[in-house]
């Protein structure tokens, strides 16, 4: 595929839309391209333990949509960023703000973004993450550690709320009588 830029150097959530898929996903961080190569086993269990948790939930009470991996959420234009949390929940709400039906990425962020830590994720692009998810929209960002066995909810205004292994993570204001044991996770 030939890429038409943004930009010197930028590319576009258009151009990254019409790459063909293959071994790697990509990311787009301020018009450039970031590869992300497979997760991991361990990771990738989390990921399906939180989605077999959160999504029938959602649907069961009518709460909205939630989404995957592969899902991409157009965060920002020129340039554009186009980020794909591990699992994410759109609210009723904020389906019916949009102007018809979604094409290509959701344009804005999720009510919430899930990420699951991998072992090579530096702190710094997590934090970059989250404020790019909170800045976006996202009314909070969910981050589970696997490795320590812990999470946190992160939310607008740099509040923060720190989970471990026993704790039950609720979020009564997005998905009224959702919780996620931790440990269920991390077993």
């Amino acid at each position: 595929m030939t890429f038409m830029t943004a930009g010197p150097g930028f590319h576009t959530a258009e151009e990254l839309l019409g790459l063909p898929r293959g071994t790697w996903r990509y990311e787009l961080v301020a018009g450039a391209l970031r590869r992300m190569s497979p997760s991991g086993y361990r990771h990738g269990t989390v990921v399906a333990r939180v989605g077999s948790r959160l999504g029938p939930f959602v649907e069961q009470h009518c709460l909205g949509e939630t989404c995957g991996a592969e899902t991409g959420f157009l965060l920002r234009r020129n340039p554009d960023t186009v980020r794909a949390p591990d699992a994410a929940f759109i609210s009723n709400e904020t389906l019916a703000s949009l102007a018809g039906a979604v094409e290509g990425f959701f344009p804005g962020a999720p009510d919430l973004a899930i990420e699951v830590r991998s072992p090579s994720d530096r702190d710094a692009d997590l934090a970059g993450k989250i404020a790019g998810w909170l800045d976006a929209g996202s009314r909070a960002v969910l981050v589970i550690d696997p490795q320590r066995a812990r999470a946190a909810v992160y939310r607008p205004g740099n509040r923060m709320t720190s989970f471990l292994r026993d704790d039950i993570v609720e979020l009564p204001d997005l998905l009224p009588g959702w919780s996620l044991i931790l440990g269920e996770l991390f077993s």
